[in-house]
């Protein structure tokens, strides 16, 4: 006769399995493969800052409708965590606007996260270029696209779709989640927030850090707040402001580290 469990127990087993599946579809593999990058740069000779973290690259260089077709692919299936976390939300009972991603608070979510990013926009700048300066970061370039039509489009859409990954899974679900599995809120802020910055990790420790703290802050916010809108919105314009800025200045400007 097969062992029998507890309705309970049964429904936290499956909450345990599924965050862990999440994790490992998402941000928990990114994680793993930023330490191993970090393992790499570190054992690797010269300092942190005589290397490039390089995001936003080309696939097809030469031939600029397959390199679009590429981009867009990453994109989409990118977000594909994101979907399945509103199946199982929807499964629960609830759906996204539990976690405060949906419509219902449209110039709220814009008007915070426009504050949000104005403030860590400044103080995370002059971070990395203090950790890049004293060899704790690698130099970052936010892209590396070649001059086509679709370059800006293509950024501005990554940095919607790398916001709206990591704030619905990192911040809402895990949080949720958490909860549920009967973790302490301080338990639970510091697993987000050491995950946020180890899936950084491949930045250096500057990476690391920074987006700790930053961790630290959205979860905070969140937790005032009750919505991932605003924080969607605040990262969506940092990364933005990162890419864009970086095509934009590369080169261009003494200040900015390029390789």
């Amino acid at each position: 006769m097969a062992d029998s469990f507890p309705q309970e127990a049964v429904s936290r087993r499956n909450l345990r399995s599924e965050t862990v599946l999440v994790l490992a579809l998402s941000l928990g593999a990114s994680a793993v493969s930023s330490l191993i990058s970090f393992v790499g740069s570190l054992t690797k000779p010269g300092g942190l800052k005589d290397q490039a973290a390089k995001l936003n690259g080309s696939y097809a260089p030469d031939r600029p409708w397959l390199d679009l077709s590429w981009q867009m692919f990453g994109i989409a299936t990118a977000l594909v965590p994101v979907a399945l976390v509103a199946h199982l939300l929807i499964r629960e009972g609830t759906g996204l606007r539990a976690i405060g991603f949906d419509r219902a608070r449209p110039w709220f979510d814009l008007g915070r996260g426009t504050l949000v990013a104005a403030g860590i926009g400044s103080t995370g700048l002059a971070f990395y270029l203090v950790a890049h300066a004293t060899g704790f970061s690698l130099t970052v370039v936010p892209e590396s696209l070649p001059e086509v039509w679709w370059k800006f489009p293509v950024l501005i859409l990554s940095a919607i779709q790398n916001s709206v990954v990591e704030e619905v899974i990192v911040v809402g679900y895990l949080l949720r989640r958490l909860g549920q599995l009967g973790w302490t809120p301080m338990a639970a802020l510091v697993a987000s927030s050491v995950l946020r910055g180890s899936y950084h990790l491949y930045q250096g420790i500057g990476g690391f850090i920074g987006n700790v703290v930053m961790g630290i802050v959205f979860v905070l916010l969140y937790r005032r707040w009750g919505r991932v809108g605003p924080l969607v919105v605040a990262h969506a314009l940092l990364d933005i402001g990162a890419f864009v800025g970086y095509a934009l200045l590369a080169g261009r400007v003494d200040w900015l580290p390029t390789p």
